[in-house]
């Protein structure tokens, strides 16, 4: 029986080094040739400080800033380790009500409607650091006041932070919260 099971065992260890130790070594030191940012986890820095990832949404509540979906991770927003969608159906009364309260929240700030569903709905990773061109100018006039700017100037700064769709057919156009917000930051007054 030995003489059977040998074989098994020494193709068991030998699979596991190579589909679970060198491909993934081979394919990190590919990425990291080809696309090193990419490769590090699209790190944001900023004098020198890691501020953020284009790949992770993060908590701007301020009005001075911009936004992001509400995020699904709980307790802390944005946590990368709790990602994943809140399991929470069209029906269930617990969405109604947090997206409810949203809405009056939004309205609050002196919204105009329709409000984007993202501006009130959770991606389903819970992480999404990208908002719609429209939830961002709907946010447009809500942080050229609270920062004293002209309206006009912040939403041309919406507009060029819109990314198209890749390839002009896929995905939707989107904007990085983090990004723009920086860029918003950079702005003189």
């Amino acid at each position: 029986m030995l003489k059977h099971l040998r074989p098994a065992f020494s193709l068991v260890i030998l699979m596991t080094l190579v589909t679970g130790v060198a491909y993934p070594f081979a394919m990190t030191g590919v990425a990291k040739v080809a696309a090193p940012a990419k490769a590090e986890g699209s790190l944001i820095a900023k004098d020198g400080q890691i501020v953020g990832s284009t790949l992770i949404g993060q908590n701007f509540s301020s009005d001075r800033y911009f936004w992001p979906r509400p995020s699904a991770t709980s307790p802390n927003p944005y946590d990368p380790t709790g990602s994943g969608g809140s399991n929470l159906g069209p029906t269930a009364a617990k969405l109604k009500d947090r997206v409810a309260g949203d809405v009056d929240k939004l309205k609050k700030t002196g919204v105009a409607t329709p409000i984007p569903a993202d501006a009130v709905t959770a991606s389903g990773s819970g992480l999404d650091p990208d908002i719609t061109p429209q939830n961002a100018l709907m946010q447009v006039g809500r942080v050229a006041q609270a920062r004293g700017l002209d309206v006009g100037k912040v939403a041309d700064l919406v507009n060029a932070h819109v990314e198209k769709r890749l390839f002009g057919f896929i995905g939707e156009p989107h904007v990085n919260v983090l990004e723009l917000n920086m860029a918003l930051d950079a702005l003189k007054s």
